[in-house]
């Protein structure tokens, strides 16, 4: 059944139709109140469900009120009543700022998928505190540390050897790091798990240096491009352990920085 026009009171054809405001218009029908200019969707106003183009569209205007006293007592008692109110009403939702939620199937599953990935997580931090830093992730701040705290030495015991003056490459077993001491209020760091790796057992090849390397820890050594390193052992993909033939030194060094004889 087609709806009558919302001005002129006849039927409204689906061709002719503007649905608008809430009412039904024909297009002729749907203009504005005031000037009768014939309107749109794009450029009509409505003010109390009737159509107004923008020059005559309703403008509101205030009223300017005095602050005499009686005005001013008003507002301040109005101001009281919205803080008593605001009381009485924290007062009473007081304790219940809790929801209940309904303890369904999907709620119990969501609720178990955090259980278990907080347990992942706690586990995967407490096995990093307890593993401490590895490999170049400790070295850059105990570098920082020793920078900083200049004035403090390590006891001489517990300097490891630089200088290992033997033809045939000599292996520490790896031993036991003591727990952190205290010296002079100092708490020395615990030794970073790379002084802790212990080199292979086996016979030696010969390498060349290719670039120049200072050694970064007291486990590593130091050459020139063009050394010879003799009984190199192959520790892992990017480090061996061998003797420079020039200072006799043995130690760490990097296998990209060298190349076999």
């Amino acid at each position: 059944m087609n709806p009558n026009c919302a001005r002129c009171g006849k039927i409204v054809y689906p061709t002719e139709k503007v649905n608008c405001l809430d009412k039904f218009w024909h297009k002729a029908c749907f203009h504005c109140e005031t000037c009768k200019m014939t309107l749109n969707m794009k450029n009509y106003k409505g003010y109390e469900k009737k159509p107004y183009c923008n020059a005559h569209y309703p403008k509101q205007s205030f009223t300017m009120v005095a602050d005499t006293p009686e005005n001013l007592r008003l507002k301040q008692q109005s101001e009281l009543q919205s803080q008593v109110r605001y009381k009485e009403e924290f007062e009473k939702n007081k304790g219940k700022g809790f929801s209940v939620v309904a303890d369904t199937p999907e709620f119990q599953r969501i609720k178990k998928t955090q259980d278990q990935i907080s347990n992942i997580k706690y586990h995967e931090e407490f096995e990093k505190s307890r593993m401490g830093p590895s490999g170049g992730e400790g070295m850059e701040p105990e570098r920082r540390d020793a920078q900083d705290g200049s004035s403090y030495r390590r006891p001489p015991e517990q300097q490891q050897p630089h200088h290992i003056p033997t033809s045939a490459p000599v292996y520490q077993q790896p031993q036991q790091q003591p727990a952190a001491q205290s010296y002079g209020g100092y708490k020395e760091p615990a030794a970073p798990v790379s002084i802790q790796r212990s080199a292979p057992g086996g016979g030696g090849k010969r390498y060349r240096a290719v670039y120049d390397y200072s050694a970064a820890d007291e486990d590593e050594v130091s050459f020139q491009d063009g050394d010879t390193i003799v009984n190199v052992q192959q520790i892992d993909d990017g480090w061996m352990y061998g003797t420079v033939e020039r200072t006799g030194d043995t130690g760490m060094l990097p296998a990209n920085y060298v190349e076999a004889i």
